[in-house]
């Protein structure tokens, strides 16, 4: 389960990486209480959310041909460096009591384009530090790593905003990007061969939509990633609503709410974590993506902070077997040179639809209610999981012989890879 951590790269940027995501989700639960309490407006909470994800979608192309280009590992350093002093920013403003919600807005913004030069780059960089076998635990232990924090970043922000206010969960979280730092630079990473760039940039951007647009599988795992992040992961934007209006729970309830959508997400990434194979990952997809749909619509119907909280907990859990397992399936699929572009489209599809998502569900919100609003994102999820599910079983001889293709290319036996796919032209249900 935690053979990815047997190389020393990946420890590092392991252990830095979970203090550090720790501090970031004890800001962006900080920061939503903040413009709620300042506002009580649900469209400005969808706004200042729009402003935050939005520029990944406009600037993550390029961030994928900057990864695809030059040192993701140089670029990781630069990008978890911007994100430090922008927090420290936010934290100073905050701490001084002069905060204003334009002045969350710019920052905002502002992070969304240092995240869309750094979620390309990090997604890529997994692959410069296992080797190919240990990929998919990999990825499935950064998504552990994500989760945890989602787990224990909410509940500590929880109480600390409620103890001494947002300004110091802001301070943490520009502490915290120190730890990741450090781990960074103490890795040894072998040199990258360079791409050419004889090509123009716009002409290399192309490249990686063409890529994707011309295969099948790929296409048909971001249709759906991004379905579900703009009908469904919005509710998340509307979780302070849940928790002072609807279920009178207040800045701790907050934390309760998103901390038990992180446990159940963190037992998903051990069920990944567990794999050693692709096989059955579309079948879990279609699966998952329908169980989130369903678990958000029993959430928005309860009036229980104990019940909403038992209902989260499927959620968070079918929300990452469906990001974990469409980002492993993309990643063996995907020629490594074209890797950063590609991945570049998976974060706009999963990051950036997530604004629109948001400035959609605020302005619903601020006139049907948030509830119905997650109700009708819920079931826009199910119904896509259904055309998704439809369409994988023609698509399945092709994935599978881009993931042989792939394994081929990184040295890894091709009866080994055959082995791990023959179930992907199987119609049976997964066992494990």
């Amino acid at each position: 389960m935690f053979r990815a951590l047997g190389h020393r790269n990946y420890r590092l940027f392991f252990c830095g990486q979970i203090i550090s995501l720790i501090g970031t989700w004890m800001q962006n639960i900080a920061q939503s209480w903040l413009v709620y309490r300042l506002t009580k407006s649900a469209l400005l909470l969808g706004l200042v959310s729009f402003a935050g994800q939005v520029p990944v979608a406009a600037f993550a192309p390029l961030g994928g041909l900057w990864a695809d280009r030059y040192s993701r590992y140089r670029t990781v350093i630069g990008t978890q460096t911007a994100s430090m002093v922008l927090a420290f920013i936010l934290s100073a403003l905050t701490l001084l009591g002069t905060i204003q919600v334009w002045e969350i807005m710019v920052l905002a913004a502002l992070l969304g384009v240092v995240n869309a030069f750094d979620i390309p780059a990090r997604q890529a960089f997994i692959v410069e530090m296992v080797v190919p076998d240990d990929l998919i635990n990999g990825i499935a232990l950064n998504s552990a790593m994500f989760n945890g924090a989602r787990m224990l970043g909410p509940a500590i922000a929880g109480v600390t905003v409620a103890a001494i206010g947002e300004g110091w969960c802001f301070f943490v979280n520009g502490l915290s990007f120190i730890a990741v730092i450090i781990g960074l630079l103490m890795m040894v990473v072998k040199p990258r061969a360079r791409a050419p760039r004889g090509v123009p940039a716009f002409e290399s951007v192309r490249e990686g939509f063409r890529f994707v647009a011309r295969t099948g599988p790929i296409r048909a795992l971001l249709f759906l990633l991004g379905v579900v992040s703009l009908t469904g992961m919005p509710y998340a934007v509307l979780m302070p609503i849940f928790a002072d209006e609807v279920l009178n729970s207040g800045a701790r309830g907050l934390g309760l709410l998103m901390g038990s959508t992180g446990v159940g997400a963190l037992g998903a990434t051990l069920v990944v974590a567990a794999r050693r194979g692709v096989r059955g990952l579309g079948r879990w997809i279609t699966y998952a993506s329908m169980g989130f749909g369903a678990s958000l619509i029993l959430f928005a119907l309860s009036h229980s902070l104990a019940i909403s909280v038992a209902f989260l907990l499927p959620a968070g859990f079918c929300m990452l077997i469906q990001t974990a397992s469409s980002n492993t399936l993309i990643q063996t699929m995907v020629p490594d040179e074209l890797r950063g572009r590609v991945m570049s489209v998976y974060s706009m599809m999963f990051t950036g639809m997530a604004p629109i998502g948001a400035l959609i569900a605020g302005a619903s919100a601020h006139r049907i209610g948030a509830p119905f609003t997650v109700v009708l994102g819920g079931l826009v999820c199910i119904a896509g999981s259904l055309v998704f599910g439809a369409k994988w079983a023609a698509l399945r001889p092709e994935a599978r012989q881009l993931i042989l293709a792939q394994g081929m290319r990184s040295g890894e036996p091709a009866e080994q890879m055959s082995g791990q796919l023959d179930a992907l032209s199987q119609p049976k249900m997964p066992t494990n």
